[in-house]
């Protein structure tokens, strides 16, 4: 019989340099090919960039702020009902929000081609801080989605 199984969550530690867990996970998603010391030099360098351009408040309450501020609280899920399928707006669970907004983020980010990664990151993260930016604006679109399909609502069981 196969292993029961078990998420990676259980085993996470805080970041090196922040204590953080939110930042382990940012950094994780943000790693290519198991380059842990690459994507978290990247991190960090990002959170210097972001610390000179948004000053009076520490980089990484800024991070924080800035994932906060692109999760989303409802999204739209696809239910059969009856032959028909319809988009039912439903609640977010916590740890999907967040991992929601880290992919968006880092989704953004990785879009914008031309410069190094921690720049481009810096930008997304200080965007997603003042509400702006591609990342909020995929958050936005998936709120306004939930907002037209509130009428299918009551599939939601």
């Amino acid at each position: 019989m196969a292993l029961k199984f078990r998420s990676t969550s259980v085993y996470l530690k805080p970041d090196v340099k922040f204590k953080d867990m939110l930042a382990t996970k940012f950094i994780n998603c943000l790693m290519h090919d198991g380059k842990k010391s690459v994507a978290e030099a990247v991190f960090y360098d990002a959170l210097d960039l972001l610390a000179k351009k948004i000053e009076g408040v520490a980089p990484i309450d800024v991070f924080r702020q800035a994932v906060n501020n692109v999760r989303p609280k409802i999204e739209v899920r696809s239910k059969r009902v009856g032959g028909a399928t319809y988009q039912v707006p439903m609640e977010v669970a916590a740890n999907r929000a967040t991992s929601l907004a880290i992919r968006w983020i880092l989704q953004a980010a990785r879009a914008k081609k031309g410069r190094a990664m921690c720049r481009r990151l810096s930008d997304e993260l200080a965007d997603a801080y003042n509400r702006q930016g591609a990342a909020y604006t995929m958050r936005e679109n998936v709120h306004k989605m939930a907002e037209a399909n509130k009428a299918f609502a009551h599939f939601a069981w």
